[in-house]
């Protein structure tokens, strides 16, 4: 039977595979309960089911998901307890060598799944080509047309690229992929999933964007607010293509086209976009004395009603605008500053996902 929409990269066919769920925590006692609610809520076989947490709480997140099903049904669960936090890429690396299932699924405590995300996600395995999986957030909570609008564009993207061959980008809210493909990742990685599915197409499988795969992850539009969300996920998009540029040319149409494009988009065009901006006002200003003040006021009132969300139609080029300020912030993130995959919860968007959800 085949599911998903038209578009579909693969020919999609209805199987129930065993599954791990992968969650990592890290104090998250406030939304895990939120979280594994959702998790029951997948529609899909309970015994089929595996959950591995791998836990560096202080605020009884780990005590919290035990006593979650110690009063109903649930998939098999293991929590690995970890002493100290160690950063993400470690965790993971932890909860896939424990993952004991055909297929391994990565998701976040601050996301939710539409109930037929992992059918949906698990249908494209019936390809044998196919080695990982990703979706796209169907519905932005805390309603940013910024990110809304985005994704949108993102999507598109992803869709073509798995079309040709492979995308590059997976999204931390869901990633599927097959256990006995997954290897692991540099402990000190920014970009988790996405590095884990490029090193999967390296090795010869294909991974995949299915627009039939919906999640929510919070969002917002202030610009100074987008900053930290934005500028962590560009600093791990970014090390990955710098880490991973011998790949450029290899593994067919992936290495001759996507990751091409890619390097066009993230490293390439957002210093062409700042050089052009810095040009037309320093021209403006040369030539048109105090009355070239202008160009940079209109500048800084399209980046206010772009991040107020008012800019109607015109929203999709302020949401493109932005993800390139993201990319020079993070580039030069990367040069100053010694990331190493540990990273401050972000209170806001955390505030956001709850009020979201309420």
């Amino acid at each position: 039977m085949a599911l998903g929409p038209d578009g579909s990269p693969v020919d999609k066919r209805e199987v129930e595979p065993s599954v791990s769920i992968v969650l990592p925590t890290f104090n998250e006692s406030d939304i895990v309960e939120t979280k594994l609610e959702d998790i029951a809520s997948l529609d899909y076989p309970t015994e089929k089911l595996e959950l591995v947490v791998v836990d560096a709480s202080d605020d009884g997140t780990g005590e919290l998901i035990e006593s979650f099903y110690t009063d109903q049904n649930g998939p098999t669960l293991s929590v690995i307890r970890e002493d100290s936090r160690r950063g993400l890429a470690v965790a993971l690396n932890d909860g896939y060598a424990a993952a004991s299932n055909e297929i391994v699924v990565k998701t976040d405590c601050d996301s939710k799944l539409a109930p037929d995300a992992l059918r949906e996600a698990v249908a494209n395995f019936d390809d044998p080509s196919v080695g990982g999986v990703t979706g796209r957030n169907a519905d932005v909570i805390g309603g940013s047309e910024v990110e809304s609008n985005y994704r949108g564009m993102q999507a598109f993207v992803q869709m073509a690229e798995s079309h040709l061959d492979s995308t590059l980008i997976f999204h931390g809210p869901f990633s599927a992929f097959r256990r006995n493909l997954i290897v692991p990742i540099d402990e000190d990685s920014l970009a988790d999933d996405s590095e884990l599915a490029l090193r999967i197409r390296r090795n010869g499988s294909r991974v995949v964007f299915d627009p039939a795969v919906r999640y929510k992850e919070a969002a917002q539009s202030a610009f100074r607010d987008r900053r930290a969300q934005k500028d962590r996920r560009g600093m791990g998009l970014l090390r990955l293509l710098f880490r991973q540029v011998d790949a450029l040319g290899q593994h067919g149409a992936y290495g001759r086209v996507v990751l091409p494009l890619n390097w066009g988009m993230m490293v390439i065009s957002p210093w062409l976009v700042t050089a052009g901006i810095i040009a037309i006002v320093a021209g403006a200003i040369s030539n048109f004395g105090w009355l070239g003040i202008a160009v940079p006021l209109t500048l800084g009132g399209f980046v206010l009603l772009g991040s107020a969300d008012r800019l109607g139609p015109f929203e999709p080029l302020y949401a493109l605008f932005d993800a390139q300020v993201s990319l020079v912030s993070a580039g030069l993130s990367l040069v100053l500053s010694d990331a190493d995959g540990t990273w401050d919860q972000q209170t806001e968007l955390r505030n956001t996902f709850q009020t979201g959800e309420d």
